[in-house]
């Protein structure tokens, strides 16, 4: 009879026996094998179980879970929770293949039997010819000269194979000198709190009475750009090699990073056109700094104590991103150190530092303590910038580092992240600048707009008066409002703002009046100075420099 064509035979066949009650029909739902696509059967034999009362391995496995740290930290409660409900675990499997459990049965009592000398002779062979001898021996190989083989009946079932998996922490991490157990970390997709690192946590719980890690990290799947299961049929499978070979490998190591792992991971062309614009980001910066370090050397280093504000605000922000990256990535936060430094590139050094001391770095003397000191805070970002970026942009650390270190010995990838000195960070500098900040972009947004009108061509040609309060007015104490804002001139006054002044929405307290520089467009640095009165004439500043130079 077949169990699953013959249900209504069986069902008469029970009812003969006053087997059943009521003979009905039921449409539900049925377990189907998702390879084969056919029904389940359902059948009750005899299995091996690992209970998970007798020895306390539920409240061991809990308590572990406590002590374990959890990336993201969902995940703990997500493992506990199962661990807390699960049943007692089948290990057992009737299968032609796998790792086989090697045990006899006594036949008369039921009791397996309990000797180590068997065992030990079950490990030998298996180590000389594989899990198979089990299958292929006599038993008396194993039982050897105290059993009868006749007394026992050999098991024939197969381990569950999570089982296998979940025994990785013994025979890799404590059969090598170079490793250690518990392992530090395990990492795998989310699917793996009913897996590998549920069975991992069972079996070394089981075996050794601790976790076999000391932390637990789980990524998202990999999905198409509409947030599709990718598949051959649907034509939209990404393979990391295409994007390589297309892009690089730092491309892939950007996206990566660039992804908020916790959630499922989007890839797909426009995801990757975006990921290498974030890395040219990157790269431009270093081709500048290295463009504007060319021929530095310690001679020319400035002391943070005689630096201008401006550099000593960059050395902050340094501090401040390296004490978050040390911790983003003790936490395995990628995605953090990611936004840290396209914020240090983008919009920090790109559309603040850099644009305000180009001006210093083309038309200043070259031996000036401005210069020296830019220079010298350029150098302390370069040397920082190309570490942080080293396990991330592997391959693009190493070639800015060797355009300037010049030794394929020292390598990028052997360095470590620099201390911070202690005098860097300055939180009140911090907060300071944050304000300039504020400030110089309602001024930049004023400007944008008067070029949109025609009014100028650049912002060199503007020389716009800032209406602050005097708090804000404090701010700019010493400070050259107009380098900062990259006018030719700039006023800053306290007086009452016009009711035509340019603002921006959501920034109190801040207004510019538009005005046009007076004077003469220096032909060597392009501001436009009351003293340059001819074409080809240049700005105090600069004939001092030009001077100077000989």
């Amino acid at each position: 009879m077949h169990v699953l064509r013959d249900n209504a035979r069986i069902a008469e066949i029970m009812a003969e026996h006053g087997g059943v009650i009521g003979i009905g029909k039921l449409v539900h739902s049925y377990p189907h094998s998702w390879r084969s696509k056919a029904p389940l059967v359902y059948r009750n034999t005899a299995q091996w179980f690992v209970s998970m009362e007798s020895h306390g391995l539920r409240d061991t496995a809990v308590a572990e879970l406590g002590r374990t740290a959890f990336y993201p930290p969902a995940g703990q409660r997500r493992l506990t929770s199962m661990i807390e409900q699960r049943p007692d675990w089948c290990l057992s499997r009737q299968r032609a293949w796998g790792v086989p459990i090697t045990v006899f049965v006594n036949k008369a009592t039921g009791e397996p039997l309990r000797d180590q000398a068997v065992i030990d002779r079950v490990v030998d062979a298996m180590r000389e010819e594989g899990a198979d001898c089990w299958f292929s021996s006599d038993a008396a190989r194993f039982l050897g000269p105290d059993y009868n083989p006749d007394d026992y009946e050999r098991v024939t079932d197969i381990l569950d194979v999570w089982f296998d998996s979940g025994s990785t922490h013994s025979f890799v991490l404590e059969q090598r000198q170079d490793l250690v157990s518990p392992a530090d970390l395990y990492l795998e997709g989310s699917d793996q709190h009913r897996g590998w690192f549920h069975s991992s946590l069972l079996q070394s719980c089981a075996t050794r009475g601790r976790a076999p890690y000391k932390g637990v990290l789980t990524h998202g799947f990999v999905l198409d750009e509409q947030g599709r299961k990718m598949s051959k049929s649907l034509g939209n499978v990404v393979t990391p090699q295409k994007v390589m070979d297309q892009n690089g490998a730092d491309i892939l190591r950007l996206w990566v990073v660039s992804s908020d792992y916790y959630n499922d991971l989007r890839i797909g062309p426009e995801i990757i056109k975006r990921t290498t614009d974030n890395y040219r980001r990157f790269r431009n910066t270093l081709r500048y700094l290295l463009g504007a370090l060319d021929g530095f050397s310690d001679a020319e280093k400035v002391d943070p104590a005689a630096m201008p504000a401006l550099e000593r605000w960059v050395l902050h922000r340094l501090a401040e991103i390296d004490g978050r990256i040390r911790k983003m990535t003790e936490s395995f936060d990628f995605h953090g150190i990611f936004t840290e430094l396209h914020t240090l590139c983008n919009s920090d050094l790109s559309a603040f530092y850099f644009e305000i001391r180009k001006d210093r770095l083309y038309c200043d003397a070259a031996d000036s303590v401005e210069r020296r000191a830019c220079r010298t805070v350029m150098n302390e970002v370069f040397e920082r910038l190309t570490a942080w970026l080293a396990p991330i942009l592997a391959f693009t650390a190493e070639e800015a580092w060797q355009s300037r270190v010049q030794d394929i010995e020292n390598s990028v990838h052997l360095r470590s992240y620099d201390p911070i000195p202690d005098g860097w960070h300055d939180a009140d500098l911090g907060a300071r600048w944050a304000g300039i900040r504020q400030v110089r972009q309602v001024v930049t947004t004023a400007l944008e707009a008067a070029r949109n009108d025609g009014a100028i061509g650049a912002s060199l040609q503007a020389a716009p008066v800032v209406h602050l309060d005097a708090a804000g007015a404090a701010l700019f104490e010493g400070e050259d409002a107009a380098s900062l804002f990259i006018t030719s001139d700039a006023g800053i006054s306290t007086d009452a703002a016009p009711d035509d002044a340019f603002t921006v929405e959501g920034i109190e307290n801040v207004a510019v009046v538009f005005a046009t520089a007076d004077g003469g467009k220096c032909a060597r640095c392009w501001k436009i100075m009351p003293e340059v009165t001819t074409e080809d004439g240049i700005c105090q500043r600069c004939e001092d420099v030009v001077n100077a130079a000989g």
